[in-house]
């Protein structure tokens, strides 16, 4: 055997054994600073054991998309990649259902009463702006289960570059949690307390009807405190978190004592509280006015043993949502959205997972909370614009205020507390006090545990229209859709998540976008440098190359 044929037979070998060794290892390196391509451990457990497929339909797909929209379609398809590479059960496909002129409207009119709702555009190309529809969605279909996905994250005031930029921030999330809920069996329960004069089951039905697509939801009264709190407590353990909104009806030291041995043994809050009495319905008079006093619920010892305090003061802020009002005499009145001070927006600047690309909240006759120094871990969800003032109780409030120019310069508290997340182990509020009645088993200092508390208890409170509940956070007078669903629902999860799902909420991505305005303008420019040059640079090449040619040979 020579050494040519010995050579060949090598790297053949070779190259078999590495195509062997492909074949049987599979490996992806992700190279992006931001680890954009590179799954969470959580998002992975949700398609690991995955024994059925998965069957996904996207409706990112379609001609005349802005460029912003066609990234979107570009990383949400290479987030489903990562996900089928994970596991061959995930299958996915891109369909544009306005493709067919025949079927067009019916397909859209099929897909919005599923709540796929389209979404217009405006779309700037080479200079010239048109429109077009989308559908933003996905849906997921496990089994005989289906999910809607949501890919678009809105944002009030957001351009579309902002838009997709945080839509892709989004997307691990987004689907994460709909694989969960396909394929996760409920364990969670969740108890509405009920008996304090909570608000009706109609105000909080799409709420309730939200969580309820992961956790069991029940109704719970402490009335029976009265005659056994010793049962009332061991059947409200059996929960793993309680949401007491809006009580108006002070609680008693019994009721109080059960909920703090609640606590004690590790169970979750969440406290949607008003410690002023006024509601914006009661304004709607003849002379528009009522006046707002403060309410006792009694659990200012409560919280303030846990690190809170919910002040009687209501928060007024320039930042804030319009009220809807009709001004005018008779067939001549409009409608008109004037500046409420009422109803503020809260956000925040921090990427906690239940706050981190979250939309404005809106707030209704909102209070301000103050937080205490004690062991508790506080992290502040969300707090007003830097344009805000405290008015006291008692306070007439009149519907004139929106007819009156505001002055800028008494609205000078600063950024005001709404809602605080509490964490850690919490001390007993009947340490070392005398106890209204006897409990075996009584704590005084709690494993573990997480609360929150949010000064409003409107935020929770859904319209309803012809006694049908209509969605949380939606104003039907101005079309605009605030955060307040999403941010509940984030932080009911953050609450009750052990697997940690909700953490892939703060995760940060970054998405450059091209200028189009600069791209239209200099459109002739790079014409001619991507066009021109070359064959100028080519021209002139061949003209040096037969000059050198012919000097050589004419020598």
């Amino acid at each position: 055997m020579n050494k040519n044929t010995k050579h060949i037979l090598i790297s053949l070998i070779v190259l078999i054994a590495i195509n062997l060794i492909g074949s049987k290892v599979f490996k992806r390196f992700d190279l992006t600073s931001d680890k954009r391509y590179t799954l969470s451990t959580s998002a992975i457990n949700t398609v690991k054991d995955l024994e059925s497929p998965i069957i996904i339909d996207v409706f990112l797909e379609g001609d005349g998309f802005p460029s912003e929209f066609r990234r979107l379609k570009k990383e949400t398809q290479q987030l489903l990649e990562e996900f089928a590479a994970e596991n061959n059960n995930i299958i996915f496909n891109f369909i544009n259902p306005i493709e067919e002129d025949a079927t067009r409207e019916r397909n859209i009119q099929q897909l919005t009463q599923r709540g796929l709702t389209p979404m217009q555009l405006n779309v700037t190309e080479n200079g010239k702006s048109s429109q077009a529809l989308i559908f933003p969605w996905a849906l997921a279909s496990y089994k005989e289960k289906t999910v809607i996905i949501p890919l678009v994250k809105n944002k009030i005031g957001a351009s579309q570059q902002e838009l997709v930029t945080n839509s892709v921030q989004h997307l691990e999330y987004a689907f994460a949690d709909g694989f969960s809920k396909l394929t996760t069996p409920k364990k969670r329960k969740i108890a509405i307390l009920k008996g304090n004069k909570q608000l009706e089951d109609k105000y909080i039905a799409d709420f309730v009807r939200k969580i309820g697509e992961y956790y069991f939801i029940a109704p719970f009264t402490l009335d029976s405190v009265s005659k056994n709190p010793q049962k009332t407590l061991q059947d409200l353990t059996k929960f793993d978190l309680i949401i007491s909104a809006k009580p108006t009806e002070a609680f008693t030291e019994k009721e109080k004592l059960v909920l703090d041995q609640f606590t004690m043994n590790g169970g979750k809050s969440l406290w949607l509280i008003d410690a002023v009495a006024m509601e914006k319905d009661s304004l709607y008079n003849a002379n528009g006015t009522n006046v707002a006093i403060s309410r006792d619920l009694n659990l200012t010892d409560f919280f303030f043993q846990y690190g809170v305090r919910v002040n009687p003061e209501m928060v007024s802020t320039l930042y804030s949502a319009p009220i809807t009002l009709a001004i005018g005499e008779g067939s001549q009145s409009q409608f008109q959205h004037l500046q409420w001070p009422y109803s503020p927006l809260a956000g925040t600047s921090s990427h906690h997972p239940i706050v981190n690309n979250l939309n404005l909240v809106k707030f209704d006759f909102a209070n301000q909370i103050d937080t205490l120094k004690n062991n508790i871990k506080k992290t502040i969800l969300l707090e007003t614009a830097p344009l805000t003032k405290l008015e006291g109780t008692p306070r007439v409030v009149s519907l004139s205020v929106v007819t009156k120019e505001q002055n800028p310069d008494v609205f000078n508290a600063g950024n005001q507390t709404l809602a605080v997340l509490l964490e850690g182990e919490f001390n007993s509020v009947y340490s070392n006090r005398i106890k209204p009645f006897k409990l075996s088993n009584e704590k005084d200092k709690s494993s573990p545990t997480k609360m929150i508390v949010i000064a409003d208890g409107d935020i929770i409170k859904n319209d309803v229209v012809k006694n049908a509940p209509q969605e949380l956070g939606f104003d039907r007078w101005t079309g605009q859709t605030y955060g307040n669903k999403e941010f509940l629902l984030n932080a009911v999860n953050y609450l009750l998540d052990d697997s940690g799902l909700i953490n892939i909420r703060s995760r940060e991505i970054a998405v450059a976008f091209l200028n189009q305005q600069k791209i239209a303008s200099e459109k002739t420019k790079w014409q001619l440098v991507n066009i021109v040059l070359p064959l100028v640079l080519l021209a002139l090449f061949g003209i040096g190359f037969n000059y050198f040619r012919k000097k050589k040979y004419a020598a």
